[in-house]
């Protein structure tokens, strides 16, 4: 395997890995490819907002967004990792473990201390040093769990 980390938006090949994240089998993947496709995400999540894609060769593992703004609108409560996924053949190994480290370290390097995610998901990002929170209303009228990291 010939894992790597790379930022979508300094991607050389930007079109093979839209198509990627086209590939994802979940609603919300869905919807990061096509804001990206209609230039949308940087408006919704802001300028310096990253998407960051782990590899295997030419072939997508998993994905995650680093942003200052999430679907909790709350700005006083920043920085946030979202649009989580790995793909069905890459679950289970714990790879998704190489992003949430460069999440982490992109907070640090922009001075924060804390870093959050907001789910539905239980018992997944505890895996990865994450705490659950509360639970806040987020921007689409539902409830969701927020979790944090001390980073």
């Amino acid at each position: 395997m010939d894992l790597k980390i790379i930022e979508y938006y300094e991607s050389a090949d930007k079109e093979h890995w839209l198509a990627e994240i086209g590939r994802s089998d979940w609603p919300a993947g869905q919807l990061l490819h096509k804001l990206i496709s209609e230039d949308g995400f940087k408006k919704l999540c802001g300028e310096n907002a990253r998407i960051l894609l782990l590899t295997d060769g030419d072939k997508l593992v998993s994905y995650c967004t680093y942003v200052f703004q999430d679907e909790i609108d709350d700005p006083e409560i920043t920085p946030w990792m979202g649009f989580v996924y790995t793909f069905p053949e890459y679950r289970g190994k714990r790879m998704f473990g190489n992003l949430v480290e460069r999440v982490c370290e992109l907070a640090r390097g922009d001075g924060h201390k804390i870093l959050y995610v907001s789910t539905e998901e239980v018992g997944l990002y505890e895996k990865y040093g994450f705490s659950y929170w509360k639970t806040m209303p987020s921007i689409y009228g539902w409830q969701s769990r927020v979790y944090r990291q001390d980073i």
